[in-house]
């Protein structure tokens, strides 16, 4: 489902960032369907914000865990499983939320970045993002790729849940009943799922090209496209920061 939300100017733009826009959950709610209405009136379960939230990797990971999940993103996401708010996360009203998620864009910290020289092209949006959920009150998770200047109280990595992927998170978080988590298992050839089809030493070493469906199989995911699975993080690493969130909440 999809509703656009109210948008206001802001006075100043966001770090080399398009001009701020606001996604205000209230006014959404008033231009909501009927049974949308009713349903989030009638909802019983804590409410979670994901901000930054693409085509709802951790968004179905928090509501898996027990959350009743809003996502806020810049760029419209047709696939997104839950109500969406269309404008900029970073001017997004974030009051009502027990738990708040945010994914800031990862490309200024990025390995590829790195290697390439292109990080200084790619805004560092961490700190404003930070201060944001600090001044919300709630209780806050960001998750951004290592390397990134994340104040890290769990770095995730796919083997941990027993998926085909790696993908080693940093998880910074406001609270601290964290579960233990397992050791990475890096045997064998973890599946590649980033950039736009299957890296050359992947297919050198498989002899061929990975599908969407071994993609999606690996990341848990069945619902995203290519290019939305290569900016994904696996709806495991949501559960499992979510339970752990209300498990404090509560």
């Amino acid at each position: 489902m999809s509703m656009r939300a109210g948008l206001e100017k802001d006075d100043e733009p966001h770090r080399g960032r398009p001009r701020a826009k606001e996604a205000d959950v209230p006014s959404a709610r008033r231009e909501g369907s009927v049974s949308e209405l009713q349903a989030m009136r009638r909802s019983t379960k804590p409410r979670a914000l994901d901000l930054f939230c693409g085509a709802g990797g951790a968004s179905v990971g928090l509501a898996r865990a027990g959350f009743d999940v809003t996502g806020v993103d810049e760029v419209p996401q047709p696939r997104y499983p839950f109500r969406f708010l269309l404008g900029d996360a970073l001017s997004a009203r974030v009051r009502d939320f027990a738990f708040i998620w945010a994914s800031p864009p990862c490309q200024r910290f990025s390995m590829f970045s790195r290697n390439t020289g292109t990080a200084e092209r790619h805004p560092d949006l961490i700190e404003p993002v930070r201060q944001k959920l600090r001044a919300s009150g709630a209780l806050y998770a960001i998750e951004n790729v290592q390397g990134a200047p994340l104040r890290a109280s769990v770095v995730l990595c796919g083997s941990m849940f027993g998926l085909g992927v790696r993908r080693h998170r940093l998880i910074e978080t406001n609270f601290r009943k964290l579960l233990m988590t397992p050791p990475c298992n890096h045997t064998g050839i973890a599946v590649p799922v980033y950039g736009h089809g299957s890296p050359q030493w992947h297919r050198k070493k498989l002899g061929r090209n990975i599908s969407i469906s071994e993609k999606q199989e690996a990341m848990g995911i069945d619902w995203m496209n290519r290019d939305e699975l290569s900016q994904a993080i696996p709806p495991a690493y949501g559960e499992f920061i979510g339970r752990a969130a209300l498990s404090e909440y509560v």
